[in-house]
């Protein structure tokens, strides 16, 4: 890349070579769509044996063909389109500036250097002052410059300067030349190796290996174009914005951004529910792959999650075609970013009036367990919502980085993580963006939206309603086996005290969670006095308020919420079930169906049905 071959690229050029992509991308999908849909479901009607299972197998190898032609004929879209656009801006500044020079006169020659004539006299000589050449940025003088400093010396120096009228001009086209050039040199740098990145062996066989590939070239285009993305993409916009956005786009945009940026798109708070699903099951697709060729336990853990997920997503919909009444599964958000990041729907949240958002707390992470317990948590909240109002759609927000018990913590207590309100703090904008994008993208022109907290999730709900404007287009908060949420009365939750809900097991020892004080009068009491200490003052420092870890006891009268029924839970430890096994029940129709009904309730948007319990 130099002067003259960025004064002959025609960007354009690169913008129809992405069209042609384009379309190949869009022809391959077609084709794929074909096979799947109508080839192979037509071809297990008619027949059945051992060709038949052959011939299925090779167009299920067809497909996979048609699928990664799709997937990497978007990438080089994306790569293309980025290219052009972001070497649009040097190829303009280096016209301006030839165009400056042609106007003065000034030679640019082949290696971008810069002749100037002689001007103005020397005033012992009475002579000419000669002209000279330079090459920008670089104090590079040839000619007959003789007594002059060099520009190096000349530029920011009063004391000395060329007298030549010419000289500061040329300096000035000069460096802009100089400077075109180093951008557009790394811009094609940059673009060259994604570009060559994305070339396919002949003959390449479609395998995990291949798919894990296909990842890494996602993530190559990305950090490509990060500033062709940052400058299409409104990521720093609300959600409410990249709606709009989103809503003028052009067809060949959208389907441009999808393929070539999934991960931006898929993950983006205020692009449509359904746009997000879509992307989001190539996105997953693409993780497994990666994280299949990867070694360790994070690894692992996060590949078993997004197993049970994908598997569950083809499970849903084998449901939906026997059982009307299961709600559809949606892919909302997924990535390793952390210790993992899923969002799951059921029902459609722009469709549907009434949505929630649950977010889960301690000890939850992208693994099987996640899929398998929160996920159902997610769909158990829809199921019962839908049965009081159809409209009804409910989420699983895993957007944070949730605190973990360590291997050595025996209690809630001894572990410093789970005792902070940090991870909560930092989780709290993530949540209320996924919240301000429910609604953004909602269909009812005043949706229901109730936010969910449970266990150290409701810290993070606490967290977010105390942000700037509190929780975005949020009605109700529901608040199940808190240590407290950071105040004091509901009220400061914004929503109005009316409509903050807690649910708390009198077996469900986190929603006893001792305040802060009382865990350090219990430990001076034991210093002096050993256990009895410990209770006696421990039983002091407790007298007269209805203090917990993160605040007031939420089930308390000065706390001002509604508290709802719920079963009592078996006892800790005695039961034989674990130290916590009522804090797990709340979501459980089959476990805590007095809970699980008012939660339904509440998310569907009808109090009257929700029981309510006294305060502790």
């Amino acid at each position: 890349m130099d002067h003259l071959t960025l004064k002959a690229l025609e960007p354009t050029e690169y913008t129809e070579a992405a069209d042609g992509y384009r379309a190949i991308s869009g022809m391959a999908d077609a084709a794929k769509e074909r096979i799947d849909k109508q080839i192979t479901v037509a071809m297990r009607k008619a027949n059945e044996g051992e060709a038949t299972d052959a011939a299925l197998g090779q167009l299920r190898k067809l497909s996979e063909n048609f699928h990664y032609a799709q997937v990497e004929c978007g990438l080089i879209t994306g790569a293309l389109d980025g290219f052009s656009s972001e070497i649009t801006a040097p190829k303009r500044r280096l016209t301006e500036a030839l165009d400056d020079a042609a106007a003065l006169a000034y030679a640019v020659n082949k290696d971008g250097t810069v002749t100037y004539p002689a001007g103005g006299k020397n005033e012992l000589t009475g002579e000419p002052i000669p002209g000279g050449t330079l090459l920008g940025n670089s104090g590079l003088i040839t000619g007959n410059n003789t007594g002059f400093q060099s520009p190096g010396l000349l530029q920011g120096n009063p004391r000395f300067k060329n007298p030549n009228p010419h000289h500061a001009k040329a300096v000035d086209i000069a460096d802009r030349i100089a400077h075109a050039v180093r951008e557009a040199r790394a811009i094609d740098d940059r673009y060259s190796r994604v570009l060559n990145k994305l070339k396919a062996a002949q003959g390449l066989n479609v395998d995990t290996k291949t798919w894990a590939d296909v990842a890494s070239d996602v993530d190559a285009v990305g950090s490509a174009a990060s500033n062709y993305i940052a400058d299409r993409i409104p990521l720093d916009k609300s959600p409410a914005d990249r709606k709009e956005w989103w809503d003028g786009l052009s067809d060949d945009e959208r389907e441009e951004y999808k393929t070539a940026f999934p991960e931006v798109i898929g993950n983006l708070d205020g692009i449509p529910s359904m746009v997000r699903d879509e992307v989001n099951r190539e996105n997953i697709q693409l993780l497994i792959a990666q994280l299949s060729v990867q070694d360790g336990d994070r690894a692992k853990s996060q590949l078993d999650g997004l197993k049970e997920i994908q598997w569950q997503l083809g499970e849903n919909a084998t449901k939906r075609l026997s059982d009307p009444k299961e709600p559809p599964m949606y892919l909302l958000g997924v990535s390793d970013e952390g210790r993992g990041r899923a969002i799951v729907a059921f029902g459609n949240p722009d469709a549907s009036k009434n949505v929630s958002a649950y977010a889960p707390g301690l000890g939850t992470a992208l693994d099987e367990e996640f899929a398998r317990n929160d996920v159902k948590r997610a769909r158990d909240t829809a199921i019962g919502a839908r049965d009081k109002d159809p409209s009804s759609s409910s989420v699983v927000w895993l957007g944070y980085d949730a605190p973990q018990l360590g291997p050595d913590a025996e209690t809630l207590l001894a572990n410093m993580d789970v005792m902070s309100a940090e991870s909560a703090e930092k989780g709290a904008p993530a949540y209320n963006s996924f919240m301000g994008g429910l609604a953004a993208t909602n269909g009812h022109e005043d949706p229901h939206l109730t936010a969910i907290g449970h266990s150290y999730g409701s810290r993070l709900v606490g967290a977010a309603a105390q942000e700037l404007g509190g929780i975005p287009g949020v009605d109700d908060i529901v608040l199940l086996g808190s240590p407290g949420v950071g105040v004091d009365k509901a009220e400061d939750l914004g929503v109005g005290k009316g409509h903050v809900f807690v649910g708390a097991a009198d077996n469900d020892p986190v929603s006893f969670l001792p305040s802060k004080r009382e865990v350090v009068a219990g430990a001076a009491g034991f210093l002096t006095g050993g256990p009895v200490g410990a209770y006696f003052l421990g039983d002091i420092a407790d007298q007269g308020d209805d203090d917990i870890w993160f605040g007031k006891d939420l089930a308390s009268e000065a706390f001002g919420a509604q508290r709802f029924k719920v079963d009592d839970g078996p006892l800790p430890v005695i039961d034989g079930q674990g130290p916590t096994p009522a804090h797990s029940n709340y979501f459980n129709p089959n476990k805590d169906e007095f809970s699980a009904d008012n939660i339904a309730a509440i998310v569907a948007g009808r109090p009257d049905l929700v029981i309510s319990e006294n305060h502790r």
